[in-house]
């Protein structure tokens, strides 16, 4: 068995950093009147107020995130009212509009869009180095030599070679049992 680790892993601390900042977000923007608006929203908010409307995958490039992950946000903002999708011109491009009610509402987005940059040069004033630039670093290192390397030159064994999955199983010979396994 395995010691408990006395601090939090990598990965559980930053996610946890993530949804202690998001959280409090979000609460600032449902103390407001908009429980439906999730700091996720921000960025690609910023790019259409900037930018104009866009098809999905310009968006994800401009964000800095996936297609898939623009994708899932840009569905979350049009069920709140945020953004609206029209057919581009190529049948399967979809273009990102800002909606009215997203128009109506900059004035408090952008208000909050400042106070939370406010806020978080007040937070860096704590830290022995700003969190941003010590994220960029991570990022940038990373780049440079992806985690996966680092993780092998540190002595990990490579991984044995992966057997091909049988997709379908095979039908029993005539006159055998079919394989049950252990069903207990």
């Amino acid at each position: 068995m395995t010691a408990v680790p006395e601090r939090e892993a990598l990965g559980t601390l930053l996610r946890h950093v993530l949804d202690v900042l998001d959280g409090d977000v979000a609460t600032v923007y449902a103390e407001r009147g908009l429980p439906d608006y999730r700091p996720r929203f921000s960025p690609p908010l910023r790019v259409l107020v900037a930018d104009g409307p866009l098809p999905i995958r310009d968006l994800a490039r401009r964000v800095g995130v996936t297609h898939s992950a623009a994708s899932q946000t840009v569905a979350q903002m049009a069920r709140a009212g945020l953004v609206e999708l029209t057919a581009g011109a190529d049948a399967r491009q979809r273009i990102v509009h800002l909606s009215d009610r997203a128009r109506e509402l900059l004035p408090l987005i952008e208000a909050e869009w400042a106070a939370t940059t406010a806020a978080i040069r007040e937070l860096d004033a704590e830290l022995t180095v700003p969190l941003a630039g010590v994220l960029h670093e991570v990022l940038a290192a990373v780049r440079r030599r992806p985690l996966r390397q680092r993780i092998a030159d540190a002595g990990l064994p490579p991984a044995a070679p992966q057997r091909r999955r049988q997709t379908h199983p095979q039908a029993p010979r005539a006159g055998s049992a079919p394989d049950v396994g252990n069903l207990s």
